[in-house]
């Protein structure tokens, strides 16, 4: 088990683990490679601007589009993002993404992101380009994964019940040494690549989540309005977003969906709460608001399988403590790329010698040190 769920999936794993190494630092590498317009500097206690000015603003420089979603910033706090398609119909996949000064309502600009070397690096990671049998496919290579891991704790044992734990043959061939390596990061790291790759694997499932959501909850709680047709003069997004956290006064918005897209109804804005504590902030909480009256008309927790998701996401890249958990993870990244390349040399090792690396290991060692289990 340990062998061949490793040589499956091993050079899809190499590839995760260098594309989500740049992955981790995307918005410094972002900030590094391209310029961006910065928001106007403002004394402390500036109110924000009007989310309807953002709104218009957004839309009286791109005209023609309509928008799908206002979302804030997480790490711009000075400005906010307004995600626009061509219809409110439009695939949300291929909308883009507008920049405006959260405290003037000023446009700031419109990136393109798809060119980006971090979007790339993003695309690969998640789906290979392939879309959703990417995911599923590259899910499929983290449960391997995962096996490989949880067989490897099994044998460990038994490779080293003759050696101390962390012991380094320097003197024995290299082929002895490379194992030594492998056994030992492996071990170490057992944990941390168990959590990321099951993480990874959840994230996969992240469009299946979604539309078991759309289909479930939220078709629950808009039941009794989905006759009704697109609201044609919707209320306020500023009121809409004040009754939310009037609703909600310990938690704060996250983004906004618009009438008729995909994480809302055709008649209400779907305001995504969010907590204000680090443990609770990737956690959400939608409040419908009726588009034609402005009125609350349901708030409930999201179900355990989206929070599931959205707990495991910033889990995944180390994207809840800062720069110090990010650079953890990086280092963490690297020396799991270092077991898949050792694991990977062992199996090539084995193939072109044709001996196996028991039969090696046990040629190059002294007698109280056979036998030496295989990687």
């Amino acid at each position: 088990m340990h062998k061949w769920s490793s040589i499956i999936c091993t050079v899809f794993m190499l590839m995760l683990c260098i594309t989500g190494l740049p992955l981790i630092f995307h918005h410094e590498i972002d900030h590094l490679l391209h310029e961006e317009v910065e928001a106007a500097v403002v004394p402390p206690g500036t109110p924000p601007a009007s989310l309807d000015d953002v709104v218009a603003s957004t839309l009286k420089h791109e005209s023609g589009q309509v928008a799908h979603f206002l979302i804030w910033d997480d790490d711009d706090p000075n400005s906010l993002m307004v995600s626009i398609g061509k219809t409110i119909n439009a695939d949300p996949s291929t909308n883009r993404i507008v920049r405006i000064d959260a405290h003037t309502a000023a446009y700031l600009d419109a990136p393109d992101v798809t060119k980006r070397f971090t979007y790339i690096m993003l695309k690969l990671h998640t789906d290979m380009f392939a879309g959703l049998p990417g995911k599923l496919f590259l899910g499929f290579m983290g449960i391997l994964f995962c096996v490989a891991i949880i067989s490897g704790i099994f044998i460990y044992a038994p490779s080293m019940r003759k050696l101390k734990f962390g012991t380094y043959r320097r003197e024995r061939r290299r082929v002895v040494r490379w194992l030594d390596i492998h056994n030992l990061t492996g071990i170490l790291l057992v944990i941390w690549m168990l959590v990321v790759g099951f993480t990874g694997v959840i994230n996969t499932w992240a469009d299946l989540v979604i539309k078991v959501w759309q289909f479930g909850q939220l078709a629950e709680m808009t039941a009794q309005y989905k006759d009704k047709p697109l609201s044609a003069n919707p209320t306020s997004i500023e009121a809409a977003v004040r009754t939310a956290r009037q609703a909600e006064p310990d938690m704060k918005p996250a983004f906004v969906a618009f009438p008729g897209t995909i994480f809302s109804s055709k008649t209400h804005y779907a305001v995504f709460m969010r907590g204000n504590m680090p443990l609770t902030a990737k956690l959400l909480k939608p409040a419908l608001i009726d588009a034609e009256t402005g009125k609350l008309t349901d708030s409930r927790p999201l179900p355990w399988y989206v929070a599931t998701l959205l707990v495991s996401q910033p889990l995944h890249f180390g994207d809840y403590g800062g720069m110090p958990l990010k650079i953890i993870w990086a280092v963490l990244d690297i020396i799991t790329i270092v077991i898949l390349i050792t694991g990977l040399y062992l199996w090539l090792r084995r193939r072109k010698s044709g001996v196996s690396i028991e039969r090696a290991v046990a040629g190059s060692a002294g007698p109280a040190e056979q036998p030496v289990f295989t990687s």
